[in-house]
Order: C-alpha cells, then structure tokens, then sequence
C-alpha cells in the first residue's frame, strides 16, 4: 500500500498523485515534487488515501519536501520569467517567419527546463528558436507541439455540462472516441453537442457507451421488422430508461413494447 495525495501543479486544475514521503501534509500546503521534467512546485490538494500498487495509474514520484519561503519566491520569480520568456518565443518566432501559436512556457522548479507548448497546423523546424532562446536562458529548451486535444488538457476550460474539463482535470490519457458512440447513445449528431471545446468528440463520450450497448442487447435492432402478438411492423426508436421500444405499423399507427414483457414470453 501507497499513502497518496493529489497535488495541483502551477495553475493548473488537474490533479498528480505522488508518495507523501512520510511528510505531514494538509490541504493547500505548498510543496516540491519530483517529476518526469524535474523538480516541480504545486499545492496539496486532496486528503491522503492508501492505494494499491495495482491501482497506479503511472509510476508513482515522492514529495520531495514542504515549500519554504525561499521555495515560494523561487516559484514567483520562475513565474515571471516564463511570462517574459512567451513573449520572446512569440517576438523570434515571428521573426523567424515560424507559424506557431504559443500556448504557455514555464520554467521547472530548478530551471534546469525551459518548456514551451505550442500548436500549428505542420510540422514545424525549430532548431534555430530553439538555439536563439537557450542562449538568452541558458538553460535547456524544450518546444513541444501538441495537438487541439492537447491544448484543452494544458489550458483547461468550463466544457457543455457547466463543469472543469476532464482531461484537465483527472483524464491521465485521451481513449478513442467514435462517432457510433454517439449514435449508440442515441445522441443527435450535432457538431455543438456532441464536440468538446477543443472541437473534437467529446471524452465523455466513452463513459456510459458500455452500458448502452449492454442494455440493448434486449432490444430488436431499430430498423428491422416484428410481430408482437397480433402487431407487426418496424421498430423505429428505443426507450432505454422506460425499458421499451416502439413499433410502426404499415397503416403508420405506433404500438409501444415493453422489454420486459418481450422477456416473459420467451
């Protein structure tokens, strides 16, 4: 067993899981954490769980220590300087005739990283970027295109349902989603319905997309011809919640069928 706390780094709004570290830690306590980019500065944010190793879903990093004051004014200056160095991605990429859209640039707690986030519509050669603003910072430079999905997950955002988006929030990783999920769920294929603000298919798309396609396993397939009793005709809609299904006639009159009737007969 791991004993676990979420933890929100920078501004962001999803939350990392590491080790405490046998640390005594609260809600909104600053602290130092080690990650796959180095040393990073984020706020607790969630209470201490005990969790099996089986249950991780990535190899799980320490707390490396409770932030100090030095530690906060670190943070802020690092801050400022990612703020400054956008701006001078932004100027030499223009100048450089680059189309790139800057989405962010941060500092690792330690400096040792410069990090950029960036979209453009192709691929992009910017190795000469990339050695005009390690000599301005010294320090390495790391410029990663990402795609519409992506740039949702790193900005985040209020999506359809009034709530944080979810892969700004918990989604570790984007799964597939198909357009028939959509249509499995019997949901109008309407671009501002079924797409998320990153202008692709909605994750949550996949959530109950199992359970739609178990609960229909009772159901005739809309489209195909029944009798039921003394009716017959084609099934033109399902009822899920009301466990039915309608049936059309030829002289176009609608008979409802439950499902659970369909299941007594048999």
């Amino acid at each position: 067993m791991y004993k676990v706390v979420g933890i929100k780094l920078d501004n962001s709004n999803r939350l990392y899981f590491f080790d405490i570290n046998n640390l005594n830690l609260d809600k909104k306590i600053e602290v130092i954490v080690e990650t796959e980019k180095g040393l990073q500065y984020g706020i607790v944010s969630s209470d201490i769980k005990e969790v099996e190793e089986s249950d991780l879903a990535y190899p799980l990093k320490k707390i490396v220590r409770i932030a100090n004051n030095e530690d906060v004014m670190q943070h802020q200056e690092n801050q400022k300087l990612g703020i400054k160095a956008l701006e001078d991605a932004k100027k030499y990429a223009s100048k450089l005739n680059l189309d790139m859209r800057f989405i962010d640039a941060a500092f690792t707690f330690d400096k040792n990283q410069l990090i950029f986030n960036f979209v453009a519509d192709d691929r992009v050669d910017f190795r000469e970027l990339a050695k005009k603003l390690a000599a301005i910072y010294k320090t390495r430079i790391e410029l990663r295109q990402i795609g519409v999905r992506d740039k949702a997950k790193e900005i985040g955002g209020i999506g359809p349902c009034g709530r944080f988006l979810c892969c700004n929030t918990f989604l570790t990783d984007f799964d597939s989603v198909s357009i028939n999920m959509a249509k499995n769920q019997y949901i109008a294929l309407n671009p501002t319905k079924i797409n998320g603000v990153c202008g692709r298919l909605l994750c949550c798309l996949k959530y109950e997309d199992e359970q739609y396609t178990e609960m229909k396993k009772d159901y005739p397939d809309i489209g195909t011809y029944v009798k039921k009793d003394n009716v017959s005709g084609k099934v033109i809609s399902h009822n899920l919640f009301k466990k039915s299904y309608t049936i059309e006639c030829s002289d176009k009159t609608l008979v409802e069928v439950s499902v659970a009737e369909d299941e007594s007969n048999k």
